[in-house]
């Protein structure tokens, strides 16, 4: 309570100090009031402080003692102050310098850290307007879909934010408005102004402001919204090439750092016979540390400025139905056990189905994969460390398994990359052929069809794969479900961000009104673009996963010519005419095992990373770069296990 107070007062003292910070707060949605936050902030900067602190005594201990010895750190005393050569950690000398050390590094980290707090809420705040510009063009068509059927702007506002897991963020702003309305009692145009006001985009500001107008001049909405829709159609593409100029930016600062950065690292620290114990200890550090660590970074980096292909939710309401409420009904008694039986056949013929097709089984959902692959790997490696005898020398012990934990995760990366492959081909497919369907169903209703009838007619066209889901939504329909039904269902088979948009598009649209051919062509025109703008994604990042590829290649040879012709001759070099404390005379077999196994695992770190990396930057998901890892994987086994 006292710090509350005190953040209280500090803001009362000087609101506009914190003004920036509250509108980045409201505009990240962040839930959390200006004062929590910043109670928040100083807690985890003095956290984060406390483990600078401890960094920095040790640190200083280090440099203390590489000082007084000679070692790698030189400090010249300029001021002739009377320093002892002797080491003791206890003496009043040491712990004030410890101390002192470990003080300046919990400043310097809690000031760090809490600088960091407070701009973390701009960071997300332009997160937040980037996916909200992306997917404004789908949210619109929704509301123009709706408007077209003759709702009214709040019907249409709270209908587009109960759909937030299909439409995101641009769904959740637009809850702001009718949570305003709901609670606060503002009308249409007052909520959104307020929205206007918190939102972090510009271009859905731009979008309300000129909505606002239309509404208060009396214009056709409309018209209005069925205009933005194609603008804003236009601008996604425009979006994406600046978006692929600075993912392009991200793709060479990768290979640049942690390719050929780590790459002459290793040769320097080889090469100028940089073998003893600080050799490795650099090498380890940059192979288990950097090279992890900066990979994350960039992942997470790739993933807070695009969009991913977050999977979609639909939530299904159970209805009570009371058509016939004048009925009485009774229950019987002593049929739970027909119940039960019936439950219990439909596990026996999911399973036996499942047994009987299990590739289409894995094909439709590739996440099963890992229920057989990892049981497997696991007993595969439980029997590699039961078979393999304990060396006294860990690095031959290290040398002898590394290679099977390696075979184990490839049991289960393999699997599950080829049939993740596999659905994502039959979905990229289906949705390449989404436009055309919906531009043969506008084509039909516009004549004075159905959608309902209009699915009776394309049973007999042949739009490849998704000819089959045709079918089954017109089966759906026969058996007695609604055409919003089947399509829902259609979706939750498939489970795509575009095909749930355009299934939410049509559905709704269908139960506004019976002629949505108009509807039906903006769908068309947004799916259209949406396959585009995803092939022009792959096809610019395709040329930056080659250069991953052959950055690996050269990474590969590189550690192969050093390990296979530079350290088996520095290890027959005879040491003994060698001056001691030099670099060179620190060589030993020993060492040169543990360089050796140092290449080999960053060879393998390097392919498991880029590989995601490759993935992540060429077609939007760590998943689809599993793949890339398991074949650079497959080349650091080969090549370290046949030629070196």
């Amino acid at each position: 309570m006292i710090f509350n107070a005190l953040i209280r007062r500090r803001i009362e003292r000087n609101p506009l100090r914190y003004q920036d910070l509250q509108a980045n707060l409201i505009s990240s949605r962040a839930g959390v009031t200006l004062e929590r936050y910043l109670l928040r902030s100083i807690e985890v900067a003095v956290l984060a402080g406390a483990g600078f602190a401890v960094l920095g005594y040790w640190l200083t201990q280090f440099l203390m003692v590489s000082a007084r010895t000679g070692g790698y750190i030189h400090i010249y005393n300029v001021f002739n102050l009377p320093v002892s050569q002797e080491i003791d950690p206890f003496s009043p000398e040491m712990l004030v310098a410890k101390v002192a050390g470990a003080v300046i590094a919990f400043f310097i980290g809690s000031l760090l850290v809490y600088f960091i707090a407070l701009k973390y809420p701009g960071m997300q705040k332009g997160n937040r307007a980037t996916k909200i510009n992306l997917t404004l063009h789908n949210a619109v068509a929704y509301m123009y879909a709706m408007r077209k059927g003759g709702a009214q702007l709040m019907t249409i506002f709270r209908s587009l934010s109960e759909n937030s897991k299909i439409y995101g963020e641009v769904a959740l702003e637009f809850r702001q408005v009718v949570r305003d309305a709901d609670f606060f009692g503002y009308d249409v145009v007052s909520a959104i102004r307020h929205l206007m006001e918190t939102t972090p985009s510009e271009k859905l500001k731009q979008f309300l402001e000129d909505m606002v107008s239309v509404i208060e001049s009396g214009g056709d909405l409309v018209s209005f919204l069925s205009g933005r829709v194609r603008l804003y159609q236009e601008e996604a593409r425009f979006e994406q090439k600046q978006f692929l100029s600075f993912l392009s930016l991200v793709a060479e600062s990768y290979v640049t750092l942690f390719v050929a950065g780590p790459l002459f690292l290793i040769i320097i620290m080889v090469v100028m016979g940089m073998m003893g114990g600080v050799a490795i200890l650099q090498l380890t550090a940059v192979i288990y540390l950097v090279f992890p660590i900066g990979s994350a970074v960039f992942i997470l980096l790739i993933d807070i400025i695009s969009l991913k292909g977050e999977t979609v939710e639909r939530f299904v309401r159970l209805k009570w139905l009371h058509e016939y409420s004048d009925v009485n009904v009774y229950h019987k008694e002593g049929e739970e056990p027909f119940f039960a039986r019936l439950v219990h056949y439909d596990r026996v013929r999911n399973a036996r189905e499942f047994f009987r097709h299990p590739f289409d089984a894995f094909q439709k959902n590739y996440n099963l994969t890992l229920f057989i692959t990892v049981p497997i790997a696991l007993i595969y490696l439980i029997a590699v460390f039961w078979v393999v005898p304990h060396y006294q020398d860990i690095e031959i012990y290290i040398d002898v398994v590394d290679d099977h934990v390696m075979i184990a995760l490839l049991i289960v990366l393999v699997p599950y990359a080829f049939f993740y492959e596999m659905w994502r081909r039959n979905v990229q497919g289906m949705e390449s052929l989404i436009p055309e369907f919906l531009d043969r169903m506008a084509g039909i209703n516009q004549v004075g069809l159905t959608i309902a009838q209009a699915i009776g007619i394309m049973v007999n066209t042949n739009l490849g794969l998704l000819s089959y889901e045709i079918k089954r939504i017109k089966r759906d329909i026969d058996w007695g479900a609604s055409f919003s039904d089947a399509l829902i269902r259609f979706e939750d088979r498939i489970r795509t961000p575009l095909i749930a948009r355009t299934v939410t598009l049509i559905t709704k649209a269908s139960q506004m009104s019976g002629s949505i051919g108009d509807v039906l062509a903006i769908a068309a025109s947004d799916a259209k673009m949406s396959d585009l703008l995803k092939r022009e994604r792959l096809s610019e990042m395709f040329i930056y996963t080659a250069i991953i590829y052959l950055a690996f290649v050269v990474f590969v040879f590189v550690v192969a010519v050093i390990s296979n012709n530079f350290l088996p001759i520095l290890g027959n070099v005879d040491a003994g005419g060698i001056p001691q404390g030099t670099a060179i005379s620190n060589v030993s077999a020993s060492s040169i095992k543990a360089i050796l196994r140092l290449m080999f695992h960053s060879v393998v770190l390097q392919a498991l990373l880029s590989g995601l990396i490759a993935g992540q930057m060429g077609e939007g998901s760590i998943k689809a770069g599993i793949k890339h890892s398991c074949i650079m994987m497959v080349i650091a086994l080969v090549i370290f296990n046949l030629f070196i």
